[in-house]
């Protein structure tokens, strides 16, 4: 099972869980347990269908391209974390 880590901004919402494990294809299947177990957390996290633009999804190290799409394998590491802008 992939383990997905709870963001300190969103722990509130979990009861101070840091973490839970989850079987998930994608970070949508990750995004929708995730709002099974807290709801509300999803709305946190997606905007118009989208990860939100404050955010970055980092699976197994990679920041995911692919958004809602982005594969999870079986025992990855899930990160919600703020998104860094770049420079110049």
């Amino acid at each position: 099972m992939a383990t997905i880590f709870i963001p300190s901004m969103l722990r509130p919402l979990t009861g101070g869980v840091r973490q839970v494990e989850c079987e998930a294809r994608n970070v949508r299947q990750v995004i929708e347990f995730l709002d099974e177990l807290y709801p509300g957390i999803k709305d946190r996290l997606v905007e118009d269908g989208e990860i939100r633009e404050n955010l970055a999804v980092a699976i197994d190290g990679d920041v995911a391209i692919m958004g809602m799409l982005e594969k999870v394998g079986e025992n990855s590491e899930v990160h919600f974390v703020p998104a860094i802008g770049g420079g110049r």
